[in-house]
């Protein structure tokens, strides 16, 4: 290695604390030069203390004779280019948790020796003092000179238990409570040799007026009542140094709800935001009394402290339901954020390079006295040491480069934290026209911002205000909601048509979502987001209520660049078996997972539908791929929650039918499945049973998320009398002795789904077994035709529109004759047993000649129409899908030539 002095302006000689700490004892230098060849670690830690105890220090003085050593060696691995970042923050960090681990120890034994082992009173159980690690501590990241914040938890109150005549008992908070201040005074009382580290109580519950040591009860009650927004910010960084692990996670089961919400918090943003200006407002008071301290790398402009507002403010944002979030590493959480898309990777790659640069930049400023400080300092030789330091050749160069980098961090600091609220234009609608009923006014207003039908539409403003949900609000709820409001009525002016039905639909919504301040703060830091709610408002009718059932889908909104991207099906399923594995246990948040996930995926699709981006048989197959993925994942996540399972896997499968058979699902479809086994186990038949009950339990029940889908079983062996699930072998026998032609007819539409890939491809073989069997033509002619006037009189149309789906002429006719053809040719054409959609099975027969080619090809196209209108009365909110005769007069000329050409001789 380099030696120490032989190159003062990278070496430890650049750090007046380190020259002063070699210059008091010449025999350190060879010391500092052995150790500086090391990475240091716990071990070697333990191993030097005990040496220095060997040679008679007290424990105090070896360990911060130690930290003297730990911190020199430091300064001269970074100053020599043999240590990075990592090195430092990691090292220093390792070292505070061993000085407290250390400390506590020893302390710990004497206070027993003394009063007895500290018991719980409820449990009985021994109780530890939980150490927790705050801020920079907390997450690994600990500065060269930083103090340490600590908070001190118990378990369980109770009292000590002696063992002898000589110990005093004492109740566990006592107990506690001496044991941390001998704690504090043993790592910070300043000495001949110095101190071990500072220590800040400060972020104890009730601050410095709370009591030194807290037991879980007083934590839990206090987070209850009194925690603030700024606390689960510092909360985030928790991390147990010491304590039983039983009781470590019990202690967390109480923090994380705390600090994250099982909803997405865009309110933190504001709750952030006025915390970053009032620290702002200190430095700037500070500077302007003290104008030498200038430059504050951690709480200045474009400092460290802004970078980890940036990762904070998404852990706090979304940690509640993404697990991966909760990293108390500020580096490793942009990393994440990059990984979900969250931030972009280019911009976090600049954060980080950012974050490694101030840094550095700040462990200089303190290399150079051991002074806990984040400014430059005033003195010019001072200064030149310190950009010597980062490898500047002046002062100026060091400034050059710190300018442009605290230039983007305030950039993307910005980008998140501006204040949205800022007026550029006075409010159309003030509190005062609705308090005052001044209708007349209003509809001035609305008037005069271009919105049409301004009567109803003040009406139902006025109407809104006064209800009961909004007269309830919070004065700066209300606030919000009225900015809201205003900015809706300048955008939804910009609409041609459709003005009033827009703004009905947004103000239920706004209703529903009002005493929810986290989705209007959403919107409110994410203009852009009010703007696709309105846009995809105005558009349909059953969008604006499936997001007014599930506003958590507005983050989703919030990246239109993802909004629109096709879903990756490989990394989708990935994530959500992941998303389940992190629940494993938990029953109903696997469920609550399962709802979510669907529901943001089917909203993106829903997204692109809307913006004219996917055709309707697109979308069809997007939903279908979606509901198998969603199936699998619930066959898997169900089966792990039957105790009495004889396998790991489930020889067991859902076989969909109808809809999602066909691949034609929509957005509210039921899900119509069987379910087929395959398993000699004695237990497999009451197992499987019990999955399949429990599958569609999962599916059905509603939690907060709603439901996933409605299952419908009907198409299962002899209906409703029979099991609920059948044997391969048993479901062979049916369809070829007791099955009716209607369930043959079903069969065309059936496809393997989800679970056992084997017990699937036996499905396909039993299909293509019983469609291609040889039929009587008159007698299926006759029974198909029977079945399709059974369904007709079931679902009479007494308008003058339409039915798109039931009159004559229809969907299902188009089906039913897809289905005849496909039951009467099979037997001589295998190729029509493939399960690729009415209009590929269509345009098949014509090319084999089994239709006329052009009628095939002109009832495709009517069926591709009809799910077309369909489609699009639905996303009206519609039930009954039914036109006008003229808007599909050449459509029914097609279909019912068709009908007429193959059943007529029946």
């Amino acid at each position: 290695m380099t030696s120490i002095s032989s190159t003062p302006s990278c070496s430890a000689t650049a750090s007046r604390f380190v020259a002063r700490w070699l210059q008091a004892d010449k025999s350190r230098i060879s010391e500092l030069e052995d150790i500086s060849r090391l990475s240091l670690s716990p071990s070697i830690f333990a191993e030097i203390l005990q040496n220095k105890t060997n040679l008679g220090a007290s424990l105090n003085s070896a360990m911060r004779r130690l930290r003297h050593l730990v911190i020199s060696t430091l300064i001269v691995r970074d100053l020599n280019g043999l240590a990075n970042l990592d090195e430092v923050v990691t090292t220093v960090s390792d070292f505070a948790d061993f000085v407290v681990q250390t400390h506590l120890r020893a302390l710990m034994a004497d206070m027993v020796a003394l009063h007895g082992q500290p018991i719980g009173e409820e449990s009985g159980e021994r109780q530890e003092l939980i150490v927790i690690g705050m801020g920079k501590l907390g997450g690994r990241e600990l500065n060269v000179s930083s103090d340490i914040d600590l908070i001190f938890c118990y378990s369980e109150d109770g009292e000590t238990q002696t063992t002898s005549a000589e110990q005093r008992s004492l109740s566990n908070h006592e107990f506690f409570s001496r044991l941390g201040k001998k704690l504090i005074a043993a790592i910070s009382e300043i000495t001949e040799d110095g101190f071990s580290f500072r220590v800040d109580m400060a972020l104890r519950p009730n601050g410095t007026s709370g009591p030194l040591v807290a037991s879980f009860s007083m934590v839990e009650e206090y987070f209850l009542i009194q925690g603030r927004e700024w606390e689960r910010y510092a909360w985030v960084k928790a991390r147990a140094l010491t304590g039983i692990p039983e009781h470590i996670a019990a202690l967390d089961k109480i923090i994380h709800p705390f600090i994250y919400r099982r909803y997405l918090d865009y309110g933190v943003i504001d709750s952030l935001r006025n915390m970053h200006a009032q620290i702002r407002a200190e430095v700037i008071r500070q500077e302007t009394r003290h104008p030498e301290r200038g430059n504050n790398v951690k709480l200045g402009r474009g400092g460290i402290r802004e970078i980890e507002f940036l990762s904070q403010v998404f852990q706090l944002i979304r940690g509640g339901r993404e697990i991966e979030l909760r990293d108390r590493s500020t580096r490793l959480t942009l990393k994440v954020l990059a990984e979900k898309g969250i931030l972009e990777p280019a911009i976090v790659s600049q954060l980080l390079e950012s974050y490694a640069f101030l840094r550095n930049l700040e462990h200089r400023l303190q290399y150079l006295d051991d002074a806990q400080t984040h400014t430059f300092p005033a003195k010019e030789e001072d200064q030149q040491i310190i950009a010597q330091m980062m490898g500047c050749a002046s002062t100026d160069d060091l400034l050059a480069q710190l300018a442009p980098c605290r230039k983007f961090v305030a950039e993307q600091f910005d980008a998140i934290f501006k204040d949205k609220t800022e007026k550029t234009e006075e409010d159309a609608i003030t509190p005062a026209l609705f308090e005052q009923l001044d209708k007349e006014s209003i509809e001035s207003q609305l008037a005069s911002l271009g919105l049409h039908e301004t009567k109803e539409t003040a009406q139902r403003l006025i109407s809104t205000w006064q209800s009961p949900r909004m007269q309830t609000l919070s004065e700066a709820s209300r606030n919000k909601m009225l900015a809201l409001i205003n900015s809706a009525l300048r955008m939804i002016a910009f609409q041609t048509t459709g003005q009033l039905s827009t703004l009905n639909r947004l103000l239920d919504f706004m209703e529903a979502i009002a005493r929810r301040s986290a989705y209007l703060s959403l919107l409110t830091e994410y203009p852009r987001a009010l703007q696709r709610v309105i846009r995809m408002m105005g558009s349909s009718d059953w969008a604006a209520k499936f997001l007014t059932r599930h506003p958590i889908l507005l983050d989703e909104l919030l990246d239109e660049s993802v909004l629109h991207q096709m879903p990756d099906w490989a990394v989708f399923a990935k994530d959500l078996r992941q998303q389940l594995e992190q629940h494993r246990g938990d029953v109903e948040r696997q469920m609550e997972t399962l709802r979510e996930m669907h529901h943001a995926l089917l909203f993106r699709l829903l997204a692109q539908d809307l913006e004219g981006e996917l055709s309707v048989e697109h979308l069809a197959d997007a939903l279908s791929q979606l509901a198998d993925i969603m199936v699998e994942a619930t066959v898997q996540g169900a089966w792990e929650t039957i105790a009495t399972r004889h396998c790991e896997k489930p020889k067991f499968a859902v076989i969909a039918y109808g809809k999602l058979g066909g691949k034609e699902l929509g957005y509210a479809s039921d899900l119509d499945v069987i379910f087929l086994y395959e398993d000699e186990h004695q237990d497999a038949p009451a197992s499987y049973a019990k999955l399949a009950q429990r599958f569609i339990t999962w599916m059905t029940s509603h939690t907060p998320a709603g439901i996933l889908f409605d299952i419908d079983i009907a198409l299962r062996p002899d209906g409703a009398s029979g099991l609920m699930v059948s044997t391969v072998s048993s479901f062979l026998r049916y369809q070829e002795k007791s099955a009716w032609l209607w369930e043959h007819q079903a069969l065309t539409r059936a496809r393997f789904c989800a679970g056992d890939p084997s017990i699937g491809k036996q499905f396909d073989d039993i299909r293509t077994h019983v469609l291609t069997q040889k039929r009587d033509e008159m007698l299926l002619c006759t029974e198909v035709i029977n079945m399709r006037k059974k369904m007709h009189d079931a679902h009479p149309n007494r308008t003058d529109l339409f039915d798109l789906k039931h009159d004559s002429g229809g969907m299902i006719d188009i089906e039913f004759m897809v289905q005849f053809l496909v039951l009467r040719n099979a037997h001589q054409y295998p190729e029509l047993t493939a399960n690729i959609g009415n209009i590929a099975l269509l345009k098949r027969c014509g090319e084999l000649g089994l239709i006329d080619a052009k009628m095939a090809l002109d009832t495709a196209n009517a069926y591709r129409v009809f799910r077309k209108f369909q489609h699009n009365i639905r996303l009206q909110g519609e039930d009954k899908a039914r036109v006008p005769h003229e808007k599909i007069a050449s459509e029914l000329l097609a279909t019912r030539g068709l009908w007429d050409s193959l059943f007529s001789k029946a």
